[in-house]
């Protein structure tokens, strides 16, 4: 076991809830991984995680309401805010934490400021991450926390996460220490500068990332009910005797392993996305269909080198890798029998290569008997690539769990 793996493996606190990181915004271009700021205690554990991407424009006095899902309880709680695609430095002046009831309206006496350093308001530079400080508090598993955020001067490129899959709410104004709904009356599908929440869990326990498109990111599942298969996954591993509970979902919709397009690629985003999250000891890699079905020219080699520079990486900072097959789509418009081979070719290499610590076969889970190029009707979404609730169940009941924390 490494170092760093042997330092994740001593995580421990206990259930406490709330949320804020040790500010000192930190450099998050995947580039310059060594200027990332690690959290300041070695017993912090991702709770809940979404990959950053550009978002559009900033709007100035614009706050953000916004519902993410915990996976792991924990205390002391924190945030971590992103201007990774900020051109310019960005300022949140006022930022909370609580705990939802309905819609916008939090569970009375649960809206709690969050600092940075000490401050209530904190400057992140462009292409940067901040961590609030911790809170304390308890929060449970599968909570829907609810993270408000003001910003009195966003303006250029925004960073956050398109896809959801969730509905959160925002306004004009800062109401963020508002428990009540009343001026909450915008929605969005969309989380805005957050990109991480992290707690203090009971001693060894650790999390996992799921590192995919937009399977993973949640497509074709149920909003607002969180039936995307890590979801399914950590309900899962709640109710296991497994040590490792925390899942943080970094899929983007129609992200590809090798080229940057919707998102970074998985190879350009890993640091900031995977390994630079607290506690992570296993990487799900599940990825590589929208490179295979653009017909850009990547081979099965190509993909595979993909692979294993990602293994690499993980194996070098102290994580484990497990990998899924990539799953059927026959019916989806860009199939053809090219992109077939490709996938099977690739599929060969992680079912039998040895070079995963483990592996899990979607494909076998999700293609028909009859046709195994094609997904099974009872789990196809509708457009022959998505899975459907039923789908995302099965992929996550399929999952060895005890895989998932291997030792490296």
């Amino acid at each position: 076991m490494t170092g760093g793996r042997a330092r994740l493996r001593r995580t421990a606190a206990l259930l406490l809830l709330a949320a804020a990181f040790q500010a000192g915004p930190a450099h998050a271009q995947p580039q310059a991984p060594t200027q990332v700021k690690a959290l300041d205690n070695p017993k912090d554990v991702i709770t809940w995680g979404a990959s950053a991407d550009h978002l559009g424009d900033g709007v100035a006095d614009r706050s953000y309401r916004l519902i993410v899902h915990t996976s792991v309880a924990g205390g002391d709680l924190r945030i971590r805010l992103s201007n990774a695609f900020g051109d310019r430095p960005l300022t949140f002046d006022d930022v909370y934490a609580g705990v939802q009831r309905t819609g916008a309206a939090l569970v009375p006496g649960s809206n709690r400021r969050l600092t940075f350093d000490g401050a209530k308001s904190v400057t992140i530079p462009a292409g940067a991450v901040a961590y609030s400080d911790p809170l304390p508090g308890k929060v449970p598993a599968a909570t829907n926390l609810v993270v408000s955020i003001h910003s009195p001067d966003a303006a250029g490129p925004a960073t956050g996460h398109g896809m959801a899959m969730q509905t959160s709410y925002a306004t004009q104004g800062d109401h963020t220490g508002e428990e009540g709904a009343t001026a909450w009356t915008d929605t969005t599908g969309s989380w805005y500068y957050l990109d991480a929440v992290s707690v203090r869990p009971s001693a060894g326990i650790g999390a996992m990332v799921t590192l995919g498109d937009s399977i993973t990111d949640g497509w074709a599942s149920t909003s607002d009910l969180n039936r995307r298969w890590p979801d399914y996954l950590a309900r899962r591993l709640q109710k296991s005797d497994t040590t490792v509970k925390g899942v943080a979902n970094e899929g983007i919709s129609g992200n590809k392993v090798l080229a940057d397009g919707a998102g970074q690629s998985a190879l350009n985003r890993l640091q900031r996305d995977v390994l630079s999250h607290p506690g992570v000891r296993t990487v799900f890699l599940f990825e590589g269909v929208n490179d295979l079905k653009a017909h850009s020219g990547v081979t099965a080699q190509d993909l595979i080198a993909g692979y294993r520079e990602i293994i690499d990486r993980a194996h070098a900072a102290g994580k484990c890798v497990v990998g899924s097959t990539v799953g059927p789509f026959k019916g989806w418009p860009e199939w053809d029998p090219a992109a077939e081979a490709v996938r099977q070719e690739v599929n060969q290499f992680i079912r039998s290569s040895g070079e995963l610590d483990a592996v899990t076969d979607f494909d076998h889970i999700l293609r028909s008997p009859y046709d195994q190029e094609r997904m099974l009707p009872f789990f196809d979404g509708g457009d022959h690539i998505h899975p459907n609730d039923k789908g995302m169940a099965a992929m996550a009941d399929s999952v060895d769990l005890k895989s998932l924390d291997c030792a490296k």
